[in-house]
């Protein structure tokens, strides 16, 4: 079977084989590359990721990797965000000084600042299951989200997390203690989320799943 390919972007940080397995198991054929070129060529593309934002920026630039991800974008070819790839997408984060991020999104990533429940401090970085809640007035019908129950759990590890300007794009909210944060992204071709699908278990691979015949239809689209 001639089965949709999609580069897992490799900038030496991220959950990659976990991400490649979700992606075959949803009927992708995926590999982990740092080659700009496989980007470009790819029917989707995934930017994952954990650890600091200014290193991963770093290395973006390095490897060229940067205007091939913003090529993809332009292009409307699926691309999706996850944890880190989340905040690389907006435009600049506080996480140890200010650095620039790749600009697909206009906002910025900024840390918990002692989120609490009652007089009680809550750990950072958030380490949890927790709860996924539809933006009011948005449906997630169509999106890497449907078929999930608003109010679902998934994984979660952060530190930070994004405030895009335009709240349009939000897709769900997350609550840690009394701080309400943005725990996903769409907007058109581009789907990002600060959870971590592929250590979520089944509804995990619900996401991937839904994103792969996104994947697919855009493929049949663009022949």
């Amino acid at each position: 079977m001639d089965e949709p390919h999609v580069a897992i972007v490799d900038y030496g940080l991220g959950n990659l084989f976990s991400v490649q397995r979700a992606c075959e198991h949803a009927g992708l054929s995926a590999s982990i590359t740092p080659d700009p070129e496989r980007v470009r060529r790819a029917d989707g593309v995934v930017l994952p990721g954990v650890g600091a934002f200014g290193d991963a920026m770093d290395t973006l630039r390095r490897r060229g990797l940067v205007q091939a991800l913003r090529e993809a974008s332009a292009s409307q070819k699926p691309l999706m965000g996850v944890c880190l790839g989340i905040q690389l997408l907006m435009s600049e984060s506080s996480e140890f000084g200010r650095h620039e991020g790749l600009g697909i999104l206009k906002g910025r990533v900024v840390r918990f600042e002692g989120p609490r429940e009652g007089e009680r401090i809550l750990k950072v970085p958030q380490v949890c299951w927790n709860e996924v809640r539809a933006r009011p007035g948005v449906s997630w019908a169509g999106t890497p989200l449907e078929g999930l129950n608003d109010g679902e759990h998934l994984y979660f590890v952060h530190s930070f997390f994004v405030q895009p300007e335009d709240a349009s794009v939000i897709l769900t909210t997350t609550r840690y203690g009394h701080v309400e944060f943005c725990s996903s992204v769409l907007r058109g071709n581009l789907f990002a989320c600060q959870f971590h699908p592929e250590r979520s278990g089944p509804t995990g691979l619900a996401v991937y799943r839904n994103w792969a015949a996104i994947v697919k239809r855009h493929r049949q689209g663009a022949k």
